[in-house]
């Protein structure tokens, strides 16, 4: 472990309350599949691995993954998570609640980038889950990756609040701070999901000392 780590991003949400986005649609025309354990190899292709093992590892453990194919060629995928998923970044699980889904470690390949395959693929993945019952979705980003701001925003999803994680040694300092007030119901929500066992919130800070 480094001994020290700063990470700054916005959590970005979709909620059932404020209804179903503008369906989005890339500029190519693509299918929209979930890719199960016949796709491992091709799918840890994309990802740049050298072994499919990652891959059915995740499918093993419950983790879904989506994508677009363009001509029957994968040209973006995006994993899904119910339940709790481990964020290195950021050092901590988040936990979510039995209607709750995470989106993560998304990527276009490079064929395909610029064609709004992102915000196509995240788009599909609000109406898939919204058909199974999910009523709320939450996908995170670094403030500096405009690309992936942008692809969220376009496929429905808006910011619940901006962070701040810092660590020096085992002492974390995690800071929420954004555009809503920390007492409405989704802000209230990105506390519960990203405050680690370890931290005590105080006001917008959550502050700890790793076990």
């Amino acid at each position: 472990m480094k001994r020290w780590t700063v990470e700054r991003g916005t959590l970005w949400a979709w909620e059932l309350a404020g209804g179903l986005p503008p369906p989005f649609r890339p500029r190519v025309q693509a299918e929209f599949v979930e890719l199960g354990v016949a796709d491992s190899r091709e799918l840890a292709a994309a990802m740049g691995l050298s072994t499919p093992d990652p891959v059915t590892q995740r499918l093993d453990a419950g983790r879904r993954c989506f994508g677009l194919r363009i001509d029957g060629q994968l040209a973006c995928y995006g994993w899904v998570t119910h339940g709790s998923e481990h964020v290195g970044e950021l050092e901590r699980t988040f936990n979510l609640h039995d209607d709750e889904s995470y989106v993560w470690d998304c990527a276009t390949l490079p064929a395909w980038r610029g064609q709004g395959c992102y915000s196509a693929l995240l788009n599909q993945i609000i109406f898939q889950l919204h058909g199974e019952g999910v009523a709320r979705i939450w996908i995170g980003a670094s403030r500096l990756n405009r690309p992936s701001v942008r692809g969220m925003a376009n496929a429905g999803f808006r910011s619940a609040a901006d962070i701040t994680y810092r660590r020096l040694l085992r002492l974390t300092l995690f800071r929420f701070h954004g555009p809503h007030p920390p007492a409405t119901p989704l802000v209230a929500a990105a506390y519960r999901v990203m405050t680690a066992g370890h931290e005590r919130r105080i006001r917008n800070i959550a502050l700890g000392i790793l076990p």
